[in-house]
């Protein structure tokens, strides 16, 4: 009988209905650093973003327009639950983040104004990381305050997305735990 309302050839063997938390920009105030999923396209990268942005102590994920939909199954399973103990901002835009105080840190693979590797950027203040798009970056780039970086000692061109942002997290959660 689960099997015809499952989205997954073999599901556990549990469901749940539960209300969807909506949280709104005005919470962002209390928030001390987020991450930014600027228009992430594929459902299993963004439910990893969300894992990882939790697992290393994020305040909150915000989703810009054009993002896939926080609650698709693929995202609820690739998130492995961690979706639900943290605050997800949806259709919210990088302007309106940096309008809530917050100093803007783009990622990327390539050499952008400014940017330097992400272990020498300073990311212990009220940050925004910015994780854009697999396929085309971020889309308000004149809005990034500092440009990281991840060295890369390899041929391959870029880390995956979801990848990227979990070394970046955990970088901001080792700077935050070593300036207390």
């Amino acid at each position: 009988m689960l099997e015809r309302v499952a989205s997954t050839t073999t599901p556990q063997p549990v469901i749940a209905i539960a209300e969807r938390r909506v949280s709104e920009v005005e919470e962002l105030a209390s928030c001390e650093w987020i991450v930014i999923a600027d228009q992430i396209s594929d459902p299993g990268n963004l439910g990893t973003i969300f894992r990882s942005a939790e697992a290393a102590g994020a305040s909150g994920v915000v989703l810009t327009p054009g993002t896939v939909e926080a609650f698709n199954s693929k995202v609820v399973r690739s998130s492995a639950g961690s979706m639900f103990y943290i605050p997800v901002f949806e259709d919210i835009t990088i302007d309106e983040v940096k309008e809530a105080g917050f100093s803007i840190v783009g990622t990327s693979s390539h050499e952008q104004r400014g940017s330097v590797p992400f272990t020498e950027a300073p990311l212990t203040g009220r940050i925004a990381i910015v994780v854009g798009n697999e396929a085309h970056g971020m889309d308000d780039a004149h809005l990034v305050d500092q440009w990281i970086t991840i060295p890369h000692r390899g041929r391959s061109e870029s880390l995956n997305v979801a990848m990227a942002a979990t070394v970046v997290c955990f970088e901001v959660a080792h700077q935050r735990d070593n300036a207390n």
